[in-house]
């Protein structure tokens, strides 16, 4: 054997780095606290310290949380800056991968991740709609891909400049809500 690979072999080779690049990016997103950082940095750089700041959190640990977001291309590291004291600063972005990234069993850390977010935001700016719907499944399909080329349309028109911040959390379920009786 001359020590070369197969076109099989590297095919496998291939499957089995992206699996585990797909495990990765899955166990990185796994994280409410992981979550919350890519929306701080959705549309403004942070460092490490100034994240661990608003988040309540220890830098060292919000360290590692940073460091998994890089690590599986979820946060980008900009130029390094002078913060206090002249020390160094690298400041990290959220780089839309995670828009783009399916999570399998990934609701209940979204679940969580908005209750989070929404901690202690007074009730009166809170716009909460809850409506039960009876559907056919093409209606309910017609629904989901209508409010997803919605929120797709206005994801990709980029922020405003001089906008606000909002986060939007929706959720379509199964209403288990038995008939009546007859």
């Amino acid at each position: 054997m001359t020590g070369e690979t197969s076109g099989e072999e590297r095919m496998v080779i291939r499957a089995d780095d992206a699996d585990a690049e797909m495990q990765a990016r899955a166990r990185a997103l796994s994280s409410p606290l992981r979550m919350r950082v890519l929306r701080l940095c959705a549309f403004e750089s942070r460092t490490n310290k100034e994240l661990a700041g608003l988040l309540s959190t220890n830098p060292g640990t919000m360290l590692h949380h940073v460091r998994t977001l890089v690590q599986t291309g979820y946060l980008a590291a900009e130029p390094e800056r002078a913060g206090a004291q002249g020390a160094r600063e690298v400041p990290y972005r959220a780089t839309g991968l995670s828009w783009r990234t399916s999570i399998p069993e990934g609701a209940p850390v979204l679940v969580e991740t908005f209750l989070q977010q929404i901690e202690g935001v007074p009730s009166e700016q809170l716009n909460i709609t809850w409506l039960g719907l009876k559907l056919s499944p093409e209606h309910k399909a017609e629904l989901e891909d209508r409010l997803y080329a919605l929120v797709s349309e206005f994801k990709e028109r980029g922020p405003d400049a001089g906008g606000d911040t909002y986060s939007l959390f929706t959720a379509l379920h199964p209403d288990e809500n038995p008939p009546a009786p007859r």
